[in-house]
């Protein structure tokens, strides 16, 4: 199932291109044009004639060769003794010699870079549109301007159509996790915020006959690129826990490593990747004959508290991130064992939660606010406790903009 929703999870974003192909035959527009034999009287009365002709294409038989401004012609005329010395002259006078000429079948996109290129006479003149070198009508700068912002805004509202059926799928991806974890721990709360609608944190939990693994990664990046990532950093997950098993979080840790560095191109040996992209990962194993929680963790420490005790510890993560150019691929994590008594409490946090800024001065919400946090309400119900500490950081962030992804749990086991 996963492999099918990740697969249309990436065949949603491979239509990412434009919208459809719009040529430049849509904005000609017939107007009046002149030979190029005429003569600059004879421009005259045609622009006198056509108030509202912004400009007059010159033809030579049926192929244009400028195009007169009216506003420099007008200007031009109306200065002393030029209509004397001009209105006998043939049109070519005042004639723009290099107008932008594009063929009927090219794409309005392709149109606009070259309108760009080619300098604002074009935007406000306009420019020749012509079929197998014909004449075949006269382009709008504005027109352009105007068509451009509609395709911009047809292709922006499909693409955020296509994001948010990402997310759809991104969800559904992890609602098996929720599903599993509200089955075996009944006092749990999780909370995934992506910032950019899709995201690149993911979680996975799954139960098995002797306990529960859990999972909380923070992908590179945030918005569509992290999505990508926890698709292959999900399917690595899933591939190790089915080939060793939930009991060795640090094994894990390094399968998935090699995974995701052989999939990214990390590595190949004698170049450099295009890609320096990775996890910070906490992977733990919970032993319900035991109490033993065995965790291994990538830059993304683990949190708890035991019964009757007023200090939070934390399980502190190794200092190298899974996947990453500088990671080696025979990289090894360390597993370390923590007993939890009943009652017990533990949490976890990508670093969304702690790196946000905000409050008066301006500074991460911080690790220490939250053991604070957590310390002081640890009474409460785990879903009232992440409610109560995310309310917490929505007034501290103030009028800051959400910096990361955001993902947290609380477990009373």
């Amino acid at each position: 199932m996963f492999v099918k929703a990740a697969s249309a999870f990436l065949s949603d974003f491979s239509a990412f291109g434009p919208v459809h192909t719009m040529q430049a035959a849509r904005l000609a527009m017939q107007v009046p044009t002149i030979a190029s034999n005429l003569t600059n009287a004879h421009v005259l009365e045609v622009f006198t004639k056509y108030r509202d002709l912004i400009s007059l294409p010159v033809l030579e038989g049926e192929t244009p060769i400028g195009l007169i401004s009216r506003n420099i012609f007008m200007s031009q005329m109306s200065k002393p003794y030029y209509r004397e010395l001009y209105e006998k002259k043939t049109c070519i006078a005042f004639m723009d010699k290099a107008p932008l000429i594009v063929d009927s079948k090219i794409s309005v996109e392709k149109l606009a870079e070259l309108a760009v290129e080619s300098g604002d006479k074009t935007l406000a003149d306009g420019f020749l549109i012509v079929d197998d070198a014909r004449f075949a009508g006269l382009g709008s700068g504005l027109d352009l301007m105007r068509k451009m912002v509609e395709l911009q805004t047809e292709k922006n509202h499909q693409v955020m159509q296509s994001i948010d059926y990402a997310s759809t799928i991104q969800q559904a991806m992890l609602s098996t996790s929720d599903t599993a974890m509200k089955a075996m721990l009944p006092d749990a709360c999780l909370t995934w915020q992506p910032r950019d609608i899709v995201g690149g944190d993911f979680y996975h939990f799954e139960s098995f006959e002797h306990g529960w693994f859990g999972a909380l990664a923070d992908c590179t990046g945030h918005g569509v690129p992290g999505a990508f990532l926890t698709v292959i950093a999900s399917s690595a997950l899933q591939q190790a826990l089915h080939q060793f098993g939930p009991a060795d979080p640090a094994r894990l840790m390094a399968e998935v490593n090699r995974k995701i560095k052989a999939r990214l191109g990390q590595s190949a040996r004698g170049r450099l990747s295009e890609s320096d992209d990775g996890m910070d990962a906490t992977f733990f194993w919970f032993d319900k004959t035991t109490r033993n929680l065995t965790s291994a963790s990538a830059r993304m420490p683990l949190h708890y508290f035991l019964p009757g005790t007023a200090e939070v510890v934390s399980i502190p993560g190794e200092r190298m991130g899974i996947g990453y150019v500088d990671t080696d691929e025979h990289t090894v994590w360390r597993n370390t064992i923590t007993q939890l008594p009943t009652n017990s409490i533990l949490f976890g946090a990508t670093d969304g939660l702690t790196d946000q800024i905000g409050g008066t001065k301006n500074i991460a919400f911080g690790k220490q606010r939250l053991r604070n946090h957590l310390l002081q309400h640890k009474q409460l119900s785990m879903e009232k406790l992440v409610a109560s500490l995310l309310h917490e950081l929505h007034d501290y962030q103030g009028q800051h903009q959400r910096r990361d992804d955001l993902t947290c749990f609380g477990f009373r086991l």
